[in-house]
């Protein structure tokens, strides 16, 4: 038998992964599940980024390999989105990467920097796929714990603490997903300034900035950000377009340069016409935004009414796709809290323990789901969950 490699020996199978192929059984069963657990935008694109894609895709010349780099329309029409919104300038030639999703982003630059016994840091609770990624590419993850107690900002007095004479990267993530925390201008300079004192590259994963939050962010915003941030951003949650994996990497010319020798070596560029949809989605303006945070909105009512029928705890000012909430004493931690409402209600919320261990006294719920579904998860909660 041909063993599988040591690298796989500290990365389980993703749990939204297993946890699908569970409520696929228990859907088979006749259970019919709502899943408000996984933040897959369930809204479609707007119409003209649709049309941009069919018109371009019936093109017989638009089906050969793409540029390593990304077309200079899609590389310009980022440019352009992150000075429209963040006041950010980037060149569009030098400090612009497409990526297949974000997601490979993460990949890509652990195995650009990291050798093996490189220390990373990533957040408690934080993004499952930060931890996978470092020990796939053979560094160690180092946990820096997070606190609604601080807001779930990093601990800058106990990171000092610790010998940080190993640690390569440290990941972080405003607006945070799973907590909801917004990121701030004054948090990011602590961070830049934290970086640049300990000679550590930062990637900032931002995906959930336009997502109920009236005043997008980028850390590349900080004075000097770019000489230690690496910023990675999406179209997956901004802009319906999870499916389509268009995702992006921001910093200096020399990050790009690195990170691109390991990408052009692990994939093609994306398919032209995708490109082309996801530039003209970049000049949607500000009623798209609106729009589309007015459903949420209505939506996240219903989720605020259905924790309390938990007799949960949470902030009301969390922005992104999620809503975080404290479970009450009466469960031993949010699995018990999920198993729960899964088996008894045929709901399936997300329990905050897989985020890492300062999530265990939490679960998490997803916007994505429809009104009319909310609505008949509330009533089954209340009328089959028994504590």
């Amino acid at each position: 038998m041909i063993s599988v490699a040591n690298r796989l020996a500290g990365v389980g199978e993703y749990y939204f992964s297993e946890k699908l192929r569970e409520i696929d059984t228990l859907n088979r069963q006749g259970k019919q599940i709502i899943s408000l657990g996984i933040g897959s935008p369930d809204l479609p694109p707007h119409p003209d980024v649709i049309t941009e894609l069919h018109q371009n895709a019936v093109l017989p010349n638009a089906h050969g390999y793409q540029s390593y780099k990304g077309s200079p329309i899609l590389r310009n029409a980022i440019a352009q989105w992150y000075q429209t919104w963040y006041n950010v300038s980037l060149n569009a030639d030098t400090e612009i990467l497409p990526l297949i999703g974000s997601k490979e982003g993460i990949m890509h630059i652990c195995m650009t920097y990291l050798n093996s016994g490189d220390e990373v840091l990533v957040p408690n609770p934080g993004y499952p796929t930060y931890s996978s990624a470092v020990t796939l590419a053979e560094g160690v993850v180092k946990n820096y714990a997070m606190s609604e107690a601080l807001n779930w900002a990093p601990d800058f007095n106990a990171l000092e603490k610790q010998d940080l004479s190993k640690v390569k990267l440290m990941f972080v993530n405003y607006p945070h997903m799973p907590t909801g925390q917004n990121g701030s201008l004054n948090l990011f300079e602590k961070i830049v300034a934290f970086a640049k004192k300990h000679q550590i590259l930062v990637i900032h994963d931002n995906p959930y900035s336009f997502i109920l939050n009236e005043q997008p962010l980028s850390m590349l915003q900080v004075d000097g950000a770019k000489e230690v941030v690496l910023e990675l951003n999406s179209l997956s949650k901004s802009h319906n377009m999870a499916g389509w994996r268009v995702g992006m990497l921001c910093a200096n010319q020399q990050f790009i340069t690195e990170v691109l020798r390991f990408k052009s070596n692990m994939d093609s560029g994306m398919f032209l016409p995708l490109q082309l949809a996801a530039a003209k989605a970049l000049t949607l303006g500000k009623d798209w935004f609106q729009s589309l945070n007015q459903v949420y909105a209505n939506r996240r009512k219903l989720v605020f009414d259905l924790l309390d029928m938990l007799q949960c705890t949470y902030q009301k000012n969390q922005v992104g796709l999620f809503v975080w909430a404290k479970i009450p004493n009466i469960y031993k931690d949010g699995y018990a809290l999920s198993d729960a409402v899964l088996y008894q209600c045929n709901v399936f919320i997300t329990p905050g323990g897989i985020f890492g261990s300062a999530g265990n006294e939490y679960v998490r719920i997803s916007l994505c789901a429809t009104e009319e579904k909310l609505n008949e998860a509330i009533n089954r909660i209340k009328n089959n969950l028994h504590v």
